[in-house]
């Protein structure tokens, strides 16, 4: 076991071998799948980074289940399986499986709600029967599920200068801002599944339908009725941003510094999204490491340095949607 994992673990208080083992196993799956999470929560106190870790092992986990590419009614299966021996770990607080056995210590640890995770799985379970939202209304159902209660999860862990309820809608919004986010990015991954996570009327407020995002998804390219529909979920995801940010604030200054940085890192991709004249079919939105790396450090300094300003750091763009100039560069 590495140095920095033992510490981690030793100023966590986490000393039985077993739970160790667990612990590291979750962190290997965020360092492994969660690259920009994982570089966030390396900036918190090392006491809470194993919470952190144990949290995303869980979603990882489930979400493995239902982008396995197994039938429906054994993805059913294991994801009820998974629910009842939750509910047994829970109430026993002990599980042999190393990723319920990290997150069962962590719930205790830090009296977390356990309906969150219901709500959890059940968005997992929506992911198996529905492939389309209608409506924002429905799509902010399942997102409230699979998003803004990973938020919920994660505030007990991160600590508040005032009442949690307070800072609980805040810590939703993020949860919320971040997935919206990953739709954005992941929209032809997400065609290959079967599945659409924007609201169709809204896209058909600009022409567009499944049948053009699919014929998007073949020619490799976005059509410029897909970019400006884009652009609109892209202003809407940053409306949810700055709903999030005056959240940053509520939170103890030892955690402010990591959710900041999330914060950037995310935010970031719909910047790219939008260098790339809103075209997500061409490729995929990414943050090269060189600027994660300078954006965290920039957060970290001003987050340190005094407590974060109202107003989220957002930049506002324009783009033209001319055919002929489809990637221009904003001011």
């Amino acid at each position: 076991m590495r140095s920095a994992v033992r510490r981690e673990l030793a100023a966590a208080q986490v000393t039985e071998p077993p739970l160790r083992a667990a612990y590291v196993r979750c962190r290997q799956l965020n360092a492994r799948h969660g690259r920009t999470y994982f570089l966030a929560t390396r900036l918190l106190p090392a006491p809470r980074r194993p919470a952190v870790h144990a949290l995303y092992g869980f979603a990882r986990h489930a979400d493995d289940i239902v982008d396995s590419g197994l039938s429906h009614d054994e993805a059913t299966a294991r994801l009820a399986a998974l629910d009842a021996t939750l509910r047994t770990a829970l109430a026993e607080r002990h599980s042999d499986d190393p990723v319920l056995a990290a997150l069962t210590d962590t719930v205790t640890r830090y009296d977390i709600d356990p309906d969150l995770f219901t709500r959890f799985l059940r968005s997992m379970r929506m992911d198996l029967t529905t492939s389309d939202y209608p409506t924002r209304a429905a799509l902010e159902e399942y997102v409230h599920g699979s998003a803004e209660v990973i938020g919920l999860q994660l505030l007990p862990v991160l600590g508040t200068v005032c009442d949690p309820d307070e800072a609980a809608p805040r810590a939703a919004a993020l949860g919320s801002a971040f997935q919206l986010t990953n739709f954005l990015r992941d929209v032809a991954e997400d065609l290959d599944r079967g599945r659409v996570y924007l609201p169709a009327d809204e896209l058909a407020a600009y022409g567009v339908d499944r049948e053009l995002l699919l014929w998007c998804r073949t020619v490799g390219h976005a059509d410029p009725r897909v970019r400006r529909a884009t652009a609109d979920q892209v202003e809407r995801t940053r409306h949810v941003y700055r709903r999030a940010w005056p959240g940053v604030a509520l939170l103890r200054p030892e955690s402010r510094p990591c959710v900041a940085t999330a914060f950037t890192l995310y935010s970031r991709i719909l910047d790219v999204i939008a260098e790339a004249g809103y075209d997500v079919f061409a490729g995929r939105a990414v943050v090269s490491a060189a600027r994660r790396l300078a954006l965290a450090t920039g957060t970290m300094v001003r987050t340190w340095a005094g407590p974060p300003r109202r107003s989220a750091p957002l930049r506002r763009r324009q783009v033209s949607f001319e055919p002929t100039d489809p990637t221009k560069e904003w001011s």
